[in-house]
């Protein structure tokens, strides 16, 4: 079932109903969503999520013929990373019109896969607003989120995963996605991620071209980088779909990803809030909280800054 534009505007209409406070968004300093979505190391599950996003053969296929991924990374990574701050700390305004946004956009990825992958024959219609296959990336994304958090930053306790897919949920809803496709609780919610994995999700040959093309580096300045975070990634995929996309992870990338997370959790457990917490969540506090907040985090802000752009543009590095 797709998202027609009524759906969209009638979910919409809904979550601004329910807003208490329009500068603080759908979501707010409260919730469980940006005590997560505020630490910048969640960068480190963007392969994962990529990756799972492209093992549906309908992404795969939507994104190869319709998007700029093989040809303006850089462009795409920057869009995705506005529309979805503006969703989660943005102020009311600006989540309705990134959701208006994602939506016409959309609207112009439709056509017919020209393979057969799994389940999905060639020829058979894919469409970036159907409703399934939207909830599966923003599956993705919820999924990877607590991964890399568990990892980085302390292991959640049920509640605090629950909650957090819960304040989620009405990010969802900023796509007009429904209950109907949507989990009750994370238990339901890990159930039909595992059920994805295992019965749903196959690699074919644009997921590998697009796969190729995030996890190759432009120049040999930036290999060793680029080779990080291939192994990050591939340790971080469910074991069928790293095999999937020919990933390898034997003895030595174990021990180099055991590695990596250990050096990676004492340093980063010793970062400041300024360098912790992502721009767009200290933004959000400072306008919603006003004075409480303030602080001298012009540095925090300017290394930011410099990795998200050495991030989008490594050619130039």
């Amino acid at each position: 079932m797709r998202v027609e534009r009524a759906d969209l505007e009638a979910s919409l209409s809904d979550l601004v109903r329910s807003v208490r406070d329009p500068r603080a968004g759908i979501l707010g300093p409260e919730s469980f969503a940006w005590v997560v979505g505020r630490e910048s190391i969640l960068i480190a599950g963007g392969g994962r999520a990529a990756l799972l996003q492209l093992a549906h053969p309908f992404v795969a296929h939507g994104v190869a013929k319709h998007s700029v991924a093989l040809t303006d990374q850089r462009g795409r990574f920057q869009r995705t990373f506005a529309n979805v701050f503006a969703m989660v700390f943005g102020d009311l305004d600006r989540a309705v019109a990134s959701a208006r946004r994602v939506y016409a956009t959309h609207e112009r990825v439709r056509g017919a896969m020209d393979e057969t992958s799994g389940k999905f024959t060639a020829g058979s219609a894919y469409d970036a607003n159907h409703e399934e296959a939207l909830f599966w990336v923003h599956a993705t994304l919820v999924d990877s989120a607590l991964q890399v958090f568990d990892l980085f930053v302390r292991p959640l306790r049920y509640e605090e995963r629950d909650a957090y897919y819960q304040d989620l949920k009405r990010v969802a809803r900023l796509f007009g996605i429904t209950d109907r496709v949507m989990p009750r609780s994370w238990r339901d919610f890990e159930v039909y991620f595992d059920k994805m994995v295992n019965e749903v999700l196959t690699v074919g040959t644009p997921a590998r071209q697009i796969a190729n093309a995030i996890l190759t580096g432009p120049n040999r300045v930036l290999d060793p980088a680029f080779a990080l975070l291939r192994n990050v990634t591939a340790g971080l995929l469910p074991e069928k779909t790293r095999a999937q996309f020919g990933l390898p992870f034997g003895r030595k990338e174990r021990l180099l990803f055991r590695a990596t997370l250990r050096a990676e959790r004492a340093v980063y457990a010793l970062l400041p809030s300024s360098l912790r917490y992502f721009p767009a969540y200290q933004t959000a506090m400072r306008r919603v909280l006003g004075e409480r907040t303030r602080r001298r985090d012009r540095w925090g802000r300017t290394a930011h800054r410099w990795i998200i752009k050495t991030l989008l543009n490594p050619a130039k590095v």
